[in-house]
């Protein structure tokens, strides 16, 4: 999350925490950013999730408050366990949360969402 955030230190340790906690759930990395998208949201969103270490193992949230912009960018590694319709599903729940004026609550509950679909599926091997 940028300097200067709308978070509390209690609220930053909070979502830092879900965030690890999908990291090992899922096996993929989660970043978050809570600020001013600038130009166009998606394309700051795609440019941020580029830049990360390992982009194709990432997922991306770019939560901006004050021009009411939810986006969530997917690497190409995530997409083979996280479809559309499930990353739709999470913005939906966060979208309702912020309507609820509850952003750490909101974050977190997606957060967990994406790490849950995201995982990958146990597989079973016969002997």
């Amino acid at each position: 999350m940028p300097a200067g955030d709308p978070f509390s230190s209690s609220e930053r340790t909070s979502l830092d925490q879900a965030i690890r906690k999908a990291e090992q759930l899922s096996r993929v990395e989660f970043s978050v950013f809570v600020g001013n998208a600038e130009g166009d949201p998606r394309d700051f969103a795609t440019s941020l999730h580029n830049s990360l270490v390992a982009p194709s193992r990432s997922i991306l949230i770019l939560l901006d408050p004050t021009a009411r912009v939810l986006e969530i960018v997917t690497g190409g590694y995530v997409r083979r366990t996280l479809s559309d319709a499930e990353v739709e599903l999470a913005a939906l729940q966060m979208q309702t949360d912020f309507a609820g004026d509850d952003l750490v609550g909101g974050l977190k509950r997606g957060i967990q969402m994406l790490a849950e679909h995201a995982r990958a599926p146990h597989t079973l091997h016969a002997g």
